[in-house]
């Protein structure tokens, strides 16, 4: 049976442009869906920037104005790439007009925007997902699987950290192409809803809700030259932020996350520990899942590097034969895979809308309670 088209408009065509793009391509050739994405159009400001990207990606058309796209007839799914102080106005738009939209993280601005977006794209009773795509790394959905089944039993700790190294040099502007992330006006928040959003995505999805938490944040480099302005200006997104948590099913976690710490360029890792087992995962091998079970025989006993490559391993019987493993890449693919499969089964694919809203409370609460320096209970969804 043929595959039915699905339309495909994408707004931003940067570093996320390229991912969702290759995500979109390659899914048909991998998995066999119902739905077929077409590049039927690419939008961003920049004309020629903007035709370049279109023509390398394979999208049939342009468009310049973001609303005129919203407003295709030719447009089924709006995907949103840009930075986070438009991606409200502009799934709102796009629900409206009664396209299925799709954000990349976080959801929004802080947690009432983001009631704002869940409650228009649950009126219009569209299809929605966010783009958490470590979810879509195999070995943490192996992770997922295991949590599941109960093999680790009860959960005590949960800890996380997200480390990078690029904003160190007090040099760098801020704002503009590229920059957006340390301009507080369009980022949000610096750390806590870039990197650390993935994190709380995954241990929510993982370990459940987060009820409270205290932290810390610092902004290093307090003022740098704006590139919109030439100016120095204050910095107003924290570098670095630092939290503990506890879980509502009682365990506690630590979540560390910073731009600061050189030598990393992306060193994301989290270890769960139950009363049965442990599970750790580092982004850096993410074909890997390292899992201790403390009812292998003492002799024996000890922790077990999983290489998650096998056809019954999560996604990996749609790539190629056990042993040869896949990417960063393919968690985009499988995130299109599983969005197109929630179409075709009307059973929607996470984070929704919805789910990615508790990501955003968690952030709106560490972001409080490192301003008063007190413990913060997090809003829960309604």
């Amino acid at each position: 049976m043929a595959s039915k088209p699905l339309n495909v408009g994408i707004v931003g065509y940067g570093f996320m442009g390229r991912t969702h793009a290759n995500g979109f391509r390659k899914v048909s050739n991998f998995f066999d869906l119902e739905y077929r994405p077409v590049l039927r159009a690419a939008c961003g400001r920049d004309e020629a920037k903007l035709k370049a990207y279109a023509e390398k990606w394979g999208w049939e058309t342009t468009e310049t104005d973001w609303r005129a796209l919203v407003k295709r007839k030719d447009i089924d799914v709006v995907d949103i790439c840009t930075p986070n102080d438009s991606h409200a106005e502009i799934a709102i738009a796009a629900a409206r007009e009664g396209k299925m939209v799709l954000c990349e993280k976080p959801l929004s601005m802080d947690g009432a925007e983001g009631e704002k977006m869940v409650a228009e794209i649950e009126k219009a009773g569209v299809a929605n997902m966010v783009w958490y795509n470590y979810r879509r790394a195999p070995a943490v959905t192996l992770a997922k699987q295991i949590i599941d089944s109960g093999k680790l039993g009860k959960i005590f700790h949960y800890r996380a950290k997200f480390l990078q190294d690029w904003t160190i040099s007090a040099d760098l502007p801020q704002g503009g192409a590229g920059l957006w992330r340390l301009d507080a006006k369009a980022a949000g928040s610096g750390v806590t809803g870039d990197l650390l959003a993935h994190c709380i995505d995954t241990a929510l999805w993982l370990n459940g809700s987060i009820s409270t938490v205290t932290a810390m944040t610092e902004t290093f480099v307090k003022q740098r030259t704006h590139t919109a302005t030439g100016k120095v200006e204050e910095v107003g997104i924290d570098d670095a932020c630092a939290f503990l948590a506890r879980f509502s099913n009682g365990s506690l976690a630590t979540f560390e996350s910073t731009r600061y710490a050189r030598g990393h360029k992306a060193l994301y890792t989290f270890e769960i520990n139950g009363e049965n087992a442990s599970i750790f995962w580092d982004l850096h091998d993410l074909h890997r899942l390292q899992f201790f079970d403390y009812a292998d025989e003492s002799r024996t006993r000890g922790w077990k590097s999983i290489h998650v490559t096998d056809g019954d391993h999560p996604y990996m019987g749609n790539w190629w034969v056990p042993g040869l493993q896949i990417g960063y890449e393919h968690t985009f693919v499988h995130q299109v895979a599983d969005f197109l499969k929630g179409l075709e089964t009307k059973t929607p694919a996470g984070p929704t809308f919805r789910d990615a809203l508790e990501t955003q409370y968690v952030c709106d609460a560490v972001l409080s309670s490192a301003s008063t320096g007190s413990w913060t209970k997090v809003k829960q969804l309604a």
